[in-house]
Formats: structure tokens, sequence, C-alpha cells
């Protein structure tokens, strides 16, 4: 019988022996499509916790806060905290507050996230300016901060940022996923627009989300595990599952949420593991904490 699993031997040291003690999770398209639950999925984030094994959910939602997320899905039904969610706003902070200490930041997002950005001086990208000086006083912003996509990334937004990129500003953009889905469809997310703010003002952005490896980091200090003590389980081929595998943690990849076969085909790698949603998780974790057990190779 076809399980709809599929495993591979990977190249790195992911892909050893080393029995499993924590999981990374992606939420949307994972658990969640537009913050339903997806079939099983409560049932399989509780025979995990049931497992004893360490749980993160890592998101780069950037429309809610980690306190925001955590109730809508414990009214889900997932039995979650804030303190199991690790956000892109949340690591952008830390960021910012390391490499950008007292800059003026102004902030291009869809969402309220201001509880998440504890210490981050944040100005409007729409204030009044003159002169290169905001008219309520103080210089222009010295970073330009980009979260997620949605209505206020129109046109004078995005010029706004565009002219302080040319003036010398910072980019820092929480993720650069190109969409999302949502139970409309596939929606365009930051990355596409991201990609014009780059290549105009000719700059680079400094990625502080998925899939940057600060990012797995902070999450594997977040659940206490070594990288190739832990699994990382998305629905974005690159920005979840390749990066995680790239920082050493063993990929896992659902045919859930924004998952499109073209994608997993064309991708730059291999993931480690693929299933066809999160409810198949927790008998591939059985098998992967058995060290030294031969693994099935997978049949294309």
């Amino acid at each position: 019988m076809d399980s709809g699993r599929e495993s591979v031997r990977g190249q790195g040291p992911a892909s050893g022996g080393t029995s499993v003690r924590a999981v990374l999770i992606d939420i949307d398209g994972v658990l969640t499509v537009s913050w339903q639950p997806l079939p099983g999925a409560v049932e399989a984030l509780r025979d995990i916790r049931e497992a004893g094994l360490g749980v993160a959910l890592v998101t780069n939602t950037t429309s809610r806060t980690r306190a925001s997320i955590a109730r809508t899905l414990a009214d889900a039904g997932f039995a979650v905290s804030a303190d199991d969610i690790l956000t892109a706003p949340a690591v952008t902070a830390a960021y910012l507050a390391e490499h950008c200490p007292g800059a003026r930041c102004a902030l291009l997002n869809s969402g309220d996230i201001a509880e998440d950005l504890g210490g981050v001086t944040v100005v409007a990208l729409d204030e009044d300016e003159c002169d290169g000086e905001y008219e309520g006083g103080g210089p222009a912003p010295d970073v330009v901060v980009v979260g997620g996509a949605g209505p206020e990334f129109g046109y004078a937004a995005l010029n706004r940022a565009f002219g302080y990129l040319q003036r010398g500003a910072r980019l820092v953009a929480m993720h650069r996923n190109l969409y999302w889905r949502t139970e409309d469809g596939l929606q365009l997310d930051t990355g596409a627009f991201l990609a014009g703010l780059e290549k105009a003002a000719r700059v680079e952005a400094e990625i502080t989300g998925k899939p940057s490896a600060a990012f797995f980091e902070a999450a594997l200090a977040h659940v206490g595990a070594g990288a190739d003590e832990a699994v990382m389980v998305g629905d974005d081929i690159e920005s979840d599952v390749l990066a995680a595998q790239r920082a050493g943690v063993r990929g896992v990849l659902v045919r859930t949420g924004k998952y499109l076969p073209e994608t997993h085909r064309d991708a730059s790698g291999t993931p480690d593991h693929v299933i066809d949603s999160f409810a198949g998780l927790p008998a591939l974790l059985a098998e992967l904490r058995e060290p030294g057990e031969p693994r099935e190779s997978a049949q294309e």
C-alpha cells in the first residue's frame, strides 16, 4: 500500500542516525490554511507532544503577534502557547537590536506586530517628511524593515521606501516568500515586491526570517536541541526544508499549503523526506527515533 511517504538518503549530517528530540514546524500551510486546521493536524501535534518531543512552531507570518497566533491556534484545537512560537518579527527585533542599535526603522508591513518588536524604534512610512527630516522632528529612517505583504504595499509606500534606500538606508526583510496559500488560493507575498526594491535601489536585503541560518539557530536554541537532533516540517521546499537542511536539520516536505509539484521538481535540492500531510508525521518520527534503522529509498 502507498503510504504517501518518501525518504531519501541526504548528503549532510542531518541524514545520520541520531535520534530525533525536537520538531520545528511551520504553521501556515502545514498545520492550518487561513488559520483553519488541516485534517489530522491537531491530533498529530498532540501525538508528537505525548511522545516527549520538543516542539517549536516557526513561522514567517508577519500579520500577527506570537500571543495572537497562540490564541488562534488554541481556539482551533491545538495545544500551544505563545512560548511555543517563534516568529520572523520576534527574530527581526533581536537582529535589529544587535546589528542596528538605536536605528530609526521605517516599517512596511500588513498587520500589527508592535508587541513583538519591543526595543525597536519604529516610524511610519507615511509620516510627513521635509528636507530629509520628519516634520515631527528627527532624521529620516536608518533602516527600511519589510514584513508581510498586504494592501499596505501600494505604490506610495513602496516608492517612499525606495527613496529612503536611495539615501543610504539599510534594507531588512523578515522573509522573501513569493506567495502563500489562503482559502482563496495563492496570494502574492513580500518577495514579489522585495525583488523590485533590491533591483531598483541596487541593494541586497538582510533576511531575518526563514530561510536565514540565524532563524534556524534561534529555533534550535528555543527547543534546546542540536541540529542533528531536530527535524523541520514545512510546505515551502526552499525556505523551510532545504534551508533547514543547509543548517544541518533534517527536512520534511508536506504536500499541503503552497506545495506545488513543479516547485518540488525544480527545487535546488532534495528533501530528506516527503509526506502527504502533517498527519503522517508521527509515524515518520517513530521511525527516525530509532537510530541505525535502514531507511527506505524514494521511488520516483
